[in-house]
């Protein structure tokens, strides 16, 4: 029998953090639980970075601090040894978003191939990551998944964003080091799913190198994850997929409404939950031809996989399945984990500040809006400061 009150054990969660590091948490959930503050705090941020105002260095002491592990991967290095000692991988995660030229394309690719580099040195880093439009525009991908003709130019475009993709998964099989490839909004992402698709048909014939995105706040996923492993079953090859529950909620719902097309998000929280659910306990039923990433914050999605893990007899250590949290949130969920021996990785954002700051203001608006996922982080804090008082 699974134990319920695994995630209640706050001495286990909060284990690497300082006195000082526990307070500060407290504060920046605190901070993050109020909507207006986070909506001035944004802008606030905002107006500084772009008037060049000194801030960096109170940035980088409150909210950088606590969820990014540094601004270069040497600088992630005392994190990831941290983390390990407890049991729990890093997956570095280069969070500079919003690129759009040829040359930035090119060194995000860079990027990527020396964390695949640096993974291979370091068994605390056995995956990396990395978003489709981080190699190539967004717009190539929305033109393809419309089925739209390419210019002869941005043919030739495409051909560099597979190359890209090429040269990340053919080292990291070399290296035996694992790529989850990050899902985004829809109206892009049927030509991600085909280009990734593509990958793993050449690079997981033995075991899974590559892995999907499942963003299963959208009602058609589970569908198409049965029919990809049709597929996969016929051809002959791995599935990875890294399963969550979807990162872009608002937006998809704005424009759906404001083209006239049906959403594709589910319709209510537990439709969201029962899609989640029905992923995990259908690739964990066929765990042979499927490796998973279960990246989730919600404890009921951790139990069913540990009950799922145990009915099905796989083994906690089995390499077919991991655990993810970020960096910065659901500790006593990472740590609990990692303690009773399964597969857990901390995804680790970095990157210059100033770069990272979108990524940080969406961490911030995302726990404003999901119902009791910051209540619950300021809980167990306050519980584990009333356990070091006594």
């Amino acid at each position: 029998m699974i134990d319920r009150t695994l995630f209640e054990n706050t001495g286990t969660a909060f284990s690497l953090k300082s006195d000082s590091e526990l307070e500060r948490a407290y504060f920046l959930f605190k901070m993050i639980s109020s909507q207006p503050l986070v909506r001035i705090g944004t802008a606030a941020t905002n107006f500084a970075l772009k008037a060049n105002l000194p801030i960096e260095g109170l940035i980088r002491s409150t909210v950088f601090d606590h969820f990014c592990g540094g601004v270069n991967e040497e600088d992630c290095l005392p994190v990831i040894d941290n983390l390990f000692s407890k049991g729990v991988s890093s997956v570095l995660d280069y969070s500079v978003e919003g690129k759009e030229t040829e040359q930035q394309f090119e060194d995000a690719v860079e990027k990527i191939l020396k964390i695949i580099r640096f993974c291979d040195e370091k068994e605390a880093m056995p995956i990396v990551v990395f978003k489709p439009t981080a190699f190539g525009r967004f717009y190539l991908y929305e033109k393809k998944t419309e089925g739209l003709d390419f210019t002869n130019e941005e043919q030739d475009e495409w051909n560099r964003v597979v190359e890209r993709y090429h040269a990340v998964c053919s080292l990291a099989k070399e290296k035996d080091v694992e790529v989850l490839i990050d899902g985004e909004e829809s109206w892009m992402q049927e030509a991600a799913d085909d280009l990734v698709e593509d990958m793993m048909r050449i690079y997981n014939k033995e075991k899974a190198i590559v892995y999907n995105t499942l963003q299963c706040y959208r009602w058609d996923r589970v569908d198409y994850l049965k029919a990809l492993h049709d597929r996969a079953q016929k051809d002959n090859f791995k599935i990875g997929m890294k399963i969550v529950r979807g990162a872009y909620m608002e937006k998809e719902r704005e424009r759906a409404e404001e083209k006239g097309y049906q959403s594709p998000i589910c319709e209510t929280k537990e439709l969201s939950d029962e899609s989640f659910n029905n992923a995990l306990s259908y690739i964990l039923k066929n765990s042979k031809d499927i490796s998973v990433f279960i990246g989730t914050h919600n404890e009921d999605s951790c139990y069913l996989a540990m009950d799922l893990m145990n009915q099905l007899s796989i083994d906690k250590k089995d390499n077919n399945v991991w655990f993810g949290q970020l960096y910065g949130m659901s500790d006593h969920i990472s740590f609990n984990l990692a303690e009773q021996g399964y597969n857990v990785a901390k995804y680790i954002p970095f990157g210059p500040v100033k770069d990272v700051m979108p990524y940080l203001i969406r961490r911030a608006e995302e726990n404003t809006s999901v119902a009791g996922q910051t209540s619950r982080e300021l809980t167990l804090l306050k519980t584990e400061k009333k356990r070091r008082k006594l």
